[in-house]
């Protein structure tokens, strides 16, 4: 019997326009001529709620929903503010059993809780998410675990790490604070501290010393 299929990509990585319309599961996007619906999950839904009207960057992964049997594949664009929430969200639909439509649905807190969930190995915490439940939770830890500790640094704040090189040095820091010795909550928790300062960094060792100097005071 045929079955439906997932086919994602990021062939059109990025969408920017004006944001005209916000609903519950997505969002409609004005880009010159054409207007473009992009499917949102909730934690991104809060944040653009207040933004209708203003002209705004989606980060996005396509991918094709329908049966290819019959000939009916319908591309669809799903849309974060930010290219790390992007690749989050491709991680969790590789667990079995989850797929494009389940994590959407799912994501109702920011990439950061969920991760940090997936770490700390709570399965009651992800499996209270909508539609998961117990059994999957259990894939999600078995699976994710070794690979969310970097999602776990987004640190909680109005604005998220757009730029990449600014998550690769926040992630490049808590491997080195690792590999010293700290535990991974004890590696988070001198990050989050500095970067609450909002200070900028320009490689690993300033970002080291700020940390430890820190400590110090």
């Amino acid at each position: 019997m045929p079955t439906r299929r997932e086919n994602r990509s990021t062939l059109i990585t990025k969408m920017s326009g004006k944001l005209v319309t916000v609903r519950e599961e997505h969002v409609i996007l004005a880009i010159d001529a054409f207007e473009y619906q992009v499917l949102i999950p909730e934690f991104t839904r809060r944040r653009l709620q207040h933004q209708l009207g203003e002209r705004i960057s989606l980060h996005t992964i396509q991918y094709l929903e329908g049966n290819p049997m019959q000939g009916r594949l319908t591309p669809r664009w799903i849309g974060f503010l930010d290219a790390v929430e992007r690749e989050f969200f491709d991680l969790f639909c590789s667990v079995d059993g989850v797929g494009v439509k389940k994590a959407l649905r799912a994501m109702v807190r920011p990439v950061r809780e969920v991760a940090t969930a997936i770490e700390e190995q709570d399965h009651k915490s992800l499996a209270s998410l909508p539609g998961i439940g117990a059994a999957t939770a259990e894939r999600i830890v078995a699976k994710l675990r070794r690979k969310v500790p970097k999602f776990a640094l987004l640190v909680a704040r109005d604005e998220p790490l757009t730029s990449r090189a600014e998550f690769d040095l926040v992630s490049e820091t808590f491997e080195v604070l690792k590999s010293l010795g700290h535990s991974d909550t004890d590696a988070r928790s001198l990050i989050d501290a500095s970067l609450a300062r909002k200070k900028k960094y320009k490689d690993v060792q300033d970002f080291l010393q700020a940390i430890y100097q820190e400590q110090q005071q």
